[in-house]
């Protein structure tokens, strides 16, 4: 009798890509809630700082019994190295869960190129089956030179199957058609757009095989990590972890604090809504709960989590105030 294992085939795999703050996480945790009850899903996670906070906003929202599993690569494109970060997490994740579906969320700083072209490899081939890819994008955003112009944004729309126009409610008159128009000129006529509110949209745009991996021109960049990141590391005694990382034009700087570090909320929230960066994503353990926050230039959302093993705070931003940390620590519980 053999007793080897049966061999993973054919996962139906989606990447849903977006630049920062579009609301990528949330999407991804709307589809969870709507997941069939027989399937087992996998949810590969990629952030551009080295604390490693989503992992912990979805682990904390998604509730018990969902059948989801989740792994992290925080510390930049996880695609860098030769893919090696990604391969090594993807891999432990499909044999951990051995998943009816797999979703892959890049960092908003990353480069979905590269993370299609290592899905693509031999290696992947009959493991993986490339379905849609889903790019949501603000179309509000367009206006702006810093998106425009920027390699990665554009990239994210090029490799979409379907574009979702998110935070539909908050458009002008004209925003949908410049998003249509953007579209055609990135990606090509072929390239489904639909609208969406709250990061809401239909399964089935997920659904069938995407047509994009073999239409991209091979594409590289080089700036992997050799060091140990800070999402890793052993908390000392200090009870603190900082970590800094940069790239594509941002900052990132980001927290953890072992879970004997308590923060008082009402001292929080003042300070989170003041920030001015361009992304904020944090997991704190308060006296009266834990929560999870979520900064983005449209406002601070906050939600209750069923439960997280230590509190982390990630910024990103051009600049970042050196003063941020110490308004931090005097939000400690005493």
């Amino acid at each position: 009798m053999s007793l080897s294992k049966p061999p993973i085939l054919a996962v139906p795999t989606n990447i849903i890509t977006g630049f920062l703050g579009v609301g990528k996480t949330t999407a991804i945790l709307n589809l969870m809630a709507n997941k069939p009850d027989n399937e087992r899903w996998a949810v590969l996670v990629n952030e551009f700082g080295e604390i490693g906070v989503d992992g912990s906003l979805v682990k904390g929202q998604q509730g018990n019994g969902q059948q989801v599993f989740i792994r992290e690569v925080p510390g930049g494109c996880m695609c860098c190295s030769a893919g090696l970060p990604m391969q090594i997490a993807l891999n432990q994740l499909l044999n951990e869960a051995k998943p009816d579906r797999l979703l892959i969320e890049p960092t908003g700083l990353g480069h979905p190129k590269e993370v299609l072209q290592v899905l693509s490899t031999e290696h992947y081939r009959q493991v993986l089956s490339l379905q849609k890819n889903i790019t949501l994008v603000d179309a509000r955003k367009l206006e702006h030179a810093r998106y425009s112009q920027h390699e990665t944004f554009n990239q994210q729309i090029a490799i979409a199957d379907t574009v979702v126009g998110n935070k539909a409610d908050l458009y002008q008159e004209g925003d949908v058609q410049k998003l249509i128009d953007y579209v055609e000129s990135v990606a090509g006529s072929n390239t489904r757009v639909i609208m969406a509110e709250h990061g809401v949209f239909p399964f089935a745009e997920l659904q069938g095989q995407s047509y994009k991996p073999e239409k991209l021109a091979h594409h590289h960049h080089h700036h992997g990590h050799s060091k140990t990141l800070a999402s890793e590391m052993p908390m000392p005694a200090s009870g603190m972890i900082k970590a800094m990382n940069k790239g594509e034009g941002f900052k990132s700087v980001g927290w953890r604090f072992s879970p004997e570090k308590v923060f008082t909320r009402n001292k929080l929230i003042p300070l989170l809504v003041e920030l001015d960066v361009e992304r904020m994503k944090a997991v704190f353990i308060t006296e009266s709960g834990i929560f999870g926050y979520n900064l983005t230039p449209d406002g601070l959302t906050e939600h209750e989590l069923d439960d997280s093993v230590e509190s982390r705070v990630e910024l990103i931003a051009a600049n970042i105030d050196e003063a941020f940390e110490a308004q931090l620590l005097s939000c400690l519980h005493s």
